[in-house]
């Protein structure tokens, strides 16, 4: 991100308790897009992250120049991209074994305690409309007690109009280490900058810092 400093105003620092003073980036100035901009969908692509990706590939891969992460990080309010951006398999493994790992017995591994153990349960509801056989599937996060007592059941019901819904009720749970891995998912999915507006970015940038 050497470059992307560059464009940062200068400051005077002093370095102790003498008169030494050095000159240094102001590294408290701020740069952002506009919500506006940001959500403006003529402004950007989807792009879902593969597990090979760095912003820098990503920057080198669409505007030809590593040093444009930054683009990539700003407008996808990416502060930390060691949490913010998704893992690759291999680290997300890594990473719930050792978040889980206080939790695991004697001899268990953390991912086998993460496997093993519910973080959440939910009440699911499925309309199927039999003429179209379409579905719409609710889901609703419920607590442990009402999870026990969710009986599976199966109505038909007959409308007007002559067709049928068959509503389903039915329960599942999520297990910690699907729900590490589903956060980690949620991160991939990100907006692109169109490399057409990245030059009038980068000069509004100098503007704005000059």
């Amino acid at each position: 991100m050497s470059k992307y400093f560059n464009y940062f105003p200068k400051t005077v620092y002093s370095l102790d308790n003498t008169n030494n003073v050095d000159v240094v980036t102001s590294i408290v100035s701020r740069f952002s897009f506009e919500n506006s901009f940001r959500d403006n969908t003529a402004v950007y692509y989807e792009y879902n992250i593969q597990d090979s990706d760095t912003p820098e590939i990503i920057a080198s891969k669409f505007y030809g120049d590593s040093e444009k992460h930054w683009v990539v990080l700003m407008l996808n309010q990416i502060i930390d991209p060691q949490f913010d951006w998704p893992l690759d398999q291999r680290t997300i493994i890594s990473f719930i074994n050792e978040k889980y790992s206080a939790n695991a017995s004697v001899g268990q591994s953390g991912i086998t305690w993460a496997q093993g153990n519910i973080h959440s349960y939910y009440k699911v509801e499925t309309r199927t409309t039999n003429s179209t056989n379409t579905e719409l599937q609710t889901k609703l996060q419920v607590d442990a007690n009402t999870y026990a007592n969710v009986a599976a059941t199966t109505t038909n019901l007959l409308l007007d109009d002559g067709n049928s819904i068959t509503i389903t009720v039915s329960k599942e749970t999520k297990s910690y280490y699907d729900y590490e891995v589903e956060q980690n998912e949620t991160k991939r999915t990100i907006k692109l900058l169109k490399p057409e507006f990245v030059s009038p970015i980068e000069d509004e940038l100098r503007a704005v810092f000059k």
